[in-house]
């Protein structure tokens, strides 16, 4: 995983996937084994996925070239509020975007580093998972 900054202030986690490294290729379904991994874990919470892709296009916003899909997965780690401030780092998002030959995933560091490293292990195990 590369770790950047983006616009100067948020940690952003990425990685690129060629497809033929894959047994899942499509948006649909990584989005479909991120909630499974979200589903499965004794804390986190699915929320919803929302189709980033569609609302850009029916916005008439601009799109990247070579973009096919872009949605996020949504949900929550938050098992404690200690501070009001923690609502503005959740719920968590796992962007999906689809490209003819790759998909890539980025999300913002989370403020828990145990967390943190679930999404991160979560991510780089989708390169070995096998749909089957």
């Amino acid at each position: 995983m590369k770790k950047s900054i983006f616009m100067d202030k948020y940690p952003v986690y990425s990685i690129e996937f060629a497809k033929s490294e894959m047994s899942v290729t499509t948006t649909q379904e990584v989005v479909e084994y991120f909630k499974e991994k979200i589903q499965n874990h004794p804390i986190a919470q699915f929320i919803a996925v929302f189709d980033h892709y569609t609302h850009t296009k029916n916005l008439g916003g601009s799109i990247m070239n070579g973009l096919l899909d872009a949605q996020n997965v949504i949900f929550c780690f938050g098992q404690a509020i200690p501070d009001t401030k923690i609502l503005a780092a959740r719920p968590r998002s796992i962007g999906v975007c689809e490209f003819e030959d790759k998909v890539v995933i980025d999300f913002i560091e989370a403020p828990r580093e145990e967390l943190h490293k679930v999404m991160e292990e979560w991510t780089k195990e989708l390169k070995s998972y096998d749909k089957l």
